[in-house]
């Protein structure tokens, strides 16, 4: 679960986030929806703790049925690193170490995290159609990948370790529709097989209306609707407010 209290972010006379109270709960999809400027991508960077709030607190609370890990401590992120190991999270290239192949920035996640390497071969065997043979075996640095394979490193990075909670920005942008449609099983099975959470961006509304179980929708850095979508059932509000009807 994630708790956010009178969470306040300006850039001079630009409100980016603006959020009184809002519970992202355990097992959730939340897609985020909105405009350019919106302040989608200021919220996600609120909640990794790479920008600093002008107000307010993210909290974290992480399921722990075998006693384990956070258990019911809630963990503000501003003031405690043991969040990091419950999230995995893509937001922009920034997040790669981009002079390695794809395989050597596998490893250096699966060590850095105790996994050995047998245990992140396994784990990336599960993403063989996803990559669809253009990002294992290339002999190519990070660098040197097309803007979709990009996003796939870094996708798969983020699901590698199995987080809890997954936070993924704009994670369509750049890929073919195959890769999308493949994206999407990813994700919805994911989240089924996991009970995690993940929170999502993208400009494209359908793609966000078919993953997600909950949508948000922001404006000027506030969540002006917070909208169940059971089977679809966000889609004609969506539809109307952004002039689509």
């Amino acid at each position: 679960m994630i708790k956010i209290e009178n969470l306040k972010k300006q850039f001079g006379e630009t409100c980016a986030c603006d959020i009184p109270s809002f519970t992202i709960n355990d097992g959730d999809i939340l897609g985020l929806v909105g405009n350019n400027g919106a302040g989608k991508t200021t919220l996600f960077r609120l909640l990794l703790d790479l920008l600093k709030a002008d107000e307010g607190t993210v909290s974290y609370l992480f399921p722990s049925p075998n006693g384990e890990g956070l258990g019911n401590e809630a963990i503000n992120p501003a003031e405690s690193e043991a969040w990091k190991q419950y999230i995995g999270a893509y937001i922009d290239q920034g997040f790669l170490i981009d002079f390695l192949t794809p395989e050597e920035y596998f490893a250096f996640l699966g060590k850095i995290s105790g996994m050995t390497q047998a245990e992140v071969d396994e784990r990336l065997g599960q993403f063989e159609r996803f990559a669809n043979g253009e990002i294992f075996g290339q002999k190519k640095l990070i660098r040197n990948l097309s803007a979709g394979n990009t996003m796939k490193v870094g996708i798969i990075s983020a699901l590698l370790r199995q987080p809890k909670t997954v936070i993924l920005d704009e994670p369509f942008n750049f890929l073919d529709p195959t890769s999308q449609l493949v994206l999407k099983h990813l994700l919805r099975d994911y989240a089924a097989n996991t009970g995690a959470t993940i929170i999502i961006s993208s400009h494209n509304l359908q793609h966000t209306i078919d993953i997600s179980t909950r949508i948000a929708l922001l404006e000027h850095g506030q969540i002006i609707r917070d909208l169940p979508n059971q089977e679809g059932s966000a889609n004609a509000e969506l539809q109307e407010y952004f002039g689509a009807e």
